[in-house]
């Protein structure tokens, strides 16, 4: 069922379609627009960074009013915001395809693989970075993707099975548009989720069916669960479509074994739905648990498990790359029927095509120097700095929150957020209700108004009923990292001692 933390309840839905019906003035107003549009809430631009946006403008503009002197955005996964560096050898290569004359005029400020890289890029593009591509993207980057995935999972890749999107929320939208014909069509989601897969269902007209995570085992889900939010739906008359998979997690930065995935895969196959296979975070890992794709798993079991449509995603944002403003990004579709595939195809042509900056970025990540080339040595230690220094921060983060009376958090396995529960006293919880907000999000809007922390309720993201979390990210710098800590762990100390 569509949450009701997410989009103001039905009811309320419901009336604001009545008045959308009856409203017949040509002017806009919220009362005549899209219903879908005024129901969808996406929380990690919500309430509390709407407020968080004001706070920075009150200090842009002098106000020492404010209890703190900065505003820190731990809400969303936007690691260059946070002061991580870019990789060198990629923004080299951007530049010079961005202005090629840098090539004659600088070419010695340029490493000398960058400098035949960009050439190499300029020669697939031949209109250059300000021209329209092919609508599934510029055909040598898309092979450059598909020799990624063969390389990385042992099985062949079609170039013409992948479309280079504006990062992977783009292609998200896609396929739930593809796949969602009006409310009767399903598609389950893991709860807590990312709200981009709730908004959109809203948004093209479908139903959320919520599987949910069990956080008690690691976040971790089981066929059962699978089947009994699936047998439940369809006993209410929902036709599921679709079963997301967000692997590493967001929020919950757990690692699936490869097991679970062969019996998630197995489960798709019985019930013959579409697998959407969210892996944008696959490089950052930080456990023993390897990353493996789901992908791999459907060829492993395709004598078992032939009919299998899957769509998997990745993106240029996250990782060690962090280049979240180039909105770069793929989807491989795989075991989709060709006619089916064309419509695809005709969706994304209707955009023209994703921006060519971010294209290039995709194949860059996909395509980084190799051993032996100039930049690879410098290419190698950027990146084992980064994903070191996230896999730092996050242990020492779990370690603080876990010294905190009343939070518990799961160790972050991947991914770049920490999804922690807090055990709110009752006071809390009244003041709260008499606030007309939820509890979780009460926490969050007075952690923000007192320490300029912003972090998003687990409201925003869905949660066992009864239960209240917040999503924090892992991106501050080891330095500001002590400073956010301390300052959160100053803040529950005196909410708790209030509110108990």
């Amino acid at each position: 069922a569509v949450l009701a933390w997410l989009f103001e309840a039905s009811d309320s839905s419901e009336k604001c379609v009545g008045s959308y019906l009856a409203d017949t003035s040509s002017n806009l107003n919220v009362k005549n627009i899209n219903p879908k549009v005024v129901g969808a809430e996406y929380a990690v631009r919500g309430e509390i960074v709407i407020r968080a946006e004001e706070y920075k403008r009150r200090l842009e503009k002098g106000d020492n009013s404010l209890p703190f002197k900065e505003v820190v955005s731990c809400n969303i996964g936007n690691p260059q915001e946070l002061k991580q560096k870019p990789i060198s050898f990629f923004r080299e290569v951007l530049a010079l395809t961005s202005c090629p004359e840098l090539l004659e005029k600088v070419p010695n400020a340029f490493s000398t693989d960058a400098v035949e890289k960009a050439k190499e890029y300029l020669k697939i593009i031949p209109g250059g970075s300000g021209a329209y591509s092919h609508s599934m993207g510029i055909i040598g980057i898309r092979e450059k993707v598909a020799k990624f995935i063969e390389d990385r999972d042992g099985y062949p890749s079609d170039p013409d099975s992948i479309f280079l999107t504006d990062g992977a929320s783009s292609a998200v939208q896609m396929c739930l548009q593809l796949s969602i014909r009006g409310p009767q069509d399903g598609i389950m989601v893991p709860i807590p989720q990312y709200p981009l897969y709730s908004a959109g269902i809203a948004l093209h007209g479908g139903t959320q069916v919520n599987y949910y995570l069990q956080e008690s085992q690691r976040w971790s889900t089981t066929v059962d669960d699978l089947r009994n939010a699936y047998d439940e739906a369809t006993r209410q008359g929902t036709n599921v479509r679709g079963l997301v998979v967000i692997n590493p997690g967001n929020p919950t930065g757990q690692c699936l074994e490869e097991s679970n995935m062969r019996d998630i895969v197995r489960f798709c196959n019985e019930k013959g739905i579409m697998l959407m296979g969210d892996e944008v975070y696959q490089t950052n890992i930080y456990s023993t648990t390897p990353f493996t794709s789901f992908k791999k798993v459907v060829c492993d079991l395709k004598e078992e498990c032939p009919d299998v449509c899957l769509v998997s995603f990745h993106s240029v944002s996250k990782g060690f790359l962090g280049e979240c403003g180039r909105r770069g990004g793929y989807m491989e579709v795989y075991g989709m029927d060709e006619e089916v595939k064309k419509q695809l195809y005709k969706l994304a042509s209707v955009t023209l095509c994703s921006n060519i900056d971010g294209q290039i970025m995709t194949g860059l990540m996909v395509d980084p120097p190799k051993q032996g080339e100039a930049s690879y040595e410098k290419y190698e230690s950027e990146r084992k700095e980064i994903l070191g220094s996230l896999k730092a921060r996050s242990e020492k983060l779990v370690k603080s929150l876990n010294s905190l009376e009343g939070i518990s958090c799961n160790t972050v396995e991947g991914a770049l957020y920490a999804f922690p529960s807090i055990t709110l006293p009752p006071k809390a919880i009244e003041a709260a209700r008499v606030a007309e907000t939820a509890p979780d999000t009460f926490y969050c809007l007075k952690l923000l108004d007192e320490t300029g922390v912003v972090v998003i309720p687990g409201t925003g993201f869905g949660q066992e009923p009864g239960t209240f979390h917040f999503r924090t990210t892992i991106l501050p710098p080891p330095d500001k990292m002590d400073e956010v800590s301390g300052n959160v762990a100053r803040f529950h100390e005196d909410f708790m001692k209030k509110y108990t």
